[in-house]
């Protein structure tokens, strides 16, 4: 019997960024955080101990601020494209890099109806996400947001499902939709002005959502990323990742009170988990952009 090393990546998880762009009066605000991941000839240092090519994490991590003082982060997409090719490019052993970053949002504060220049206030918890990769002369990215939180009180349905001597569930024809949304898009190719078609994006989604009458999460889902594609050329495929947060009717026959659907109980767990893919049926193949990301 055989015993080889597989594949393999290290990097530094997680580093903590933030930059304030002080060029006049008004500042702006950067908060990041940014994984780096590198692969290559790293098999000495998984079988012997030799570490004459393992750059360290703690170099990655400097590497890290260093580029955010050298030139201004700008879009992540960027960032994580110049963070990537200096790792490849500066080692010859490192023949491919993987750079995460979650952009977390901050919005100006309002003093007398006028946004303040240096005073913010946390955008929630949605974050803006890449994902970039440089392998073999090749560059992938698929952007994307987390945690971004919807509802509509009405609107949906859902019925017409299997029962069996375990189903307890009605069914109903008018519930609230609620789900914190994760969305992954692969680019077909760089060159994309990423503020413009991110903003885009997060748009259709949102209006995809609400003006949707849903009689599934799942529908809801194709639909939404089915908008994303028809809309947006630049993007070859879409993932979505979406919870459903449950809003069950609370019984107030107890009190002699009707429930017409207005109070409910919001439960956190368990949930349903809607998870799925909607792709161009031309699409190039995805190569390593989805290589050790999450399915969903």
């Amino acid at each position: 019997m055989a015993i080889t090393l597989g594949p393999n990546q290290y990097g530094k998880a997680e580093v903590r960024l933030v930059t304030v762009n002080r060029t006049g009066p008004v500042h702006h605000l950067k908060d990041l955080t940014v994984s780096t991941a590198l692969r290559g000839r790293l098999e000495d240092t998984h079988l012997t101990g030799d570490n004459a090519d393992v750059v360290a994490t703690d170099t990655q991590k400097n590497t890290v601020y260093a580029f955010a003082k050298e030139s201004p982060v700008g879009e992540i997409e960027d960032f994580a494209l110049r963070l990537a090719k200096h790792f490849v490019g500066e080692f010859s052993h490192i023949t491919g890099a993987r750079i995460l970053i979650d952009e977390h949002g901050w919005d100006r504060i309002p003093v007398d109806g006028r946004e303040h220049d240096h005073a913010f206030s946390r955008a929630g918890d949605e974050k803006r996400t890449t994902a970039v990769t440089v392998q073999d002369g090749k560059e992938w990215v698929v952007s994307g947001l987390t945690d971004l939180v919807v509802l509509k009180s009405t609107g949906s349905e859902f019925h017409g499902f299997p029962r069996d001597r375990y189903t307890t569930l009605a069914e109903t024809n008018d519930r609230i939709l609620a789900t914190a949304v994760t969305a992954r898009w692969r680019y077909a190719s760089n060159g994309v002005d990423w503020h413009a078609s991110f903003g885009e994006i997060r748009r259709i989604l949102l209006e995809t959502f609400a003006t949707k009458h849903s009689l599934s999460l799942q529908q809801t889902l194709y639909a939404m990323g089915e908008a994303v594609l028809r809309a947006r050329p630049e993007v070859a495929e879409i993932r979505l990742s979406m919870p459903n947060k449950h809003h069950f009717l609370v019984d107030l026959s107890p009190f002699g009170l009707k429930n017409e659907n207005e109070v409910f109980y919001a439960a956190d767990r368990p949930y349903g988990l809607i998870e799925g893919t909607v792709l161009r049926d031309d699409a190039e193949d995805a190569g390593l952009a989805w290589h050790t990301l999450p399915a969903f």
